[in-house]
């Protein structure tokens, strides 16, 4: 994955490569931003995990608009808002975000899928992760995972004291 800030205008506002894999890593969901049947945009909030390295995992049901879109066209931008504070004397905001671009592939082996869900589990239910995985065993038929390869990453903050 290519940590590239080189397009961000402002300059005094980057976030460290670590600090963006530390966003990653914590953020809770982001924007799954893909390309519309009429041309425009289509944009989605969905709960995601990070493998750590390369690729970041969503979990999703095996049909619908979403997967129409992205079998059609798999480019895609993915962002990522941590902490915001509105500043209404100041009229701005505090805030820190990613931004993802890269392709998202479909079809994964089953293997890669119990991984991510299993991923997925230890991230937003680490106490139940038995249970989890019991639901998961009931439900995996009718569950859909997809990767996205990152290609490129930028990461950029304000901070206000």
């Amino acid at each position: 994955m290519k940590y590239d800030n080189d397009t961000v205008r402002r300059r005094d506002r980057l976030l460290t490569e670590e600090e963006a894999f530390d966003l990653l890593q914590r953020g809770e969901y982001g924007i799954l931003s893909m390309m519309a049947e009429s041309g425009g945009a289509y944009g989605i909030p969905i709960s995601y995990v990070w493998d750590g390295a390369e690729s970041v995992y969503f979990h999703c049901a095996p049909e619908g608009r979403k997967l129409r879109l992205l079998a059609a066209d798999d480019r895609v931008s993915f962002c990522v808002v941590g902490h915001t504070r509105v500043i209404p004397h100041q009229f701005t905001t505090a805030y820190e975000s990613i931004l993802l671009q890269g392709r998202i592939r479909m079809d994964l082996p089953e293997q890669e899928r119990w991984h991510a869900l299993e991923l997925l589990l230890k991230k937003y239910s680490p106490e139940d992760l038995q249970t989890g995985m019991k639901y998961a065993q009931r439900s995996f038929h009718r569950t859909n995972i997809l990767r996205l390869d990152v290609e490129c990453m930028s990461g950029k903050r304000k901070r206000i004291g």
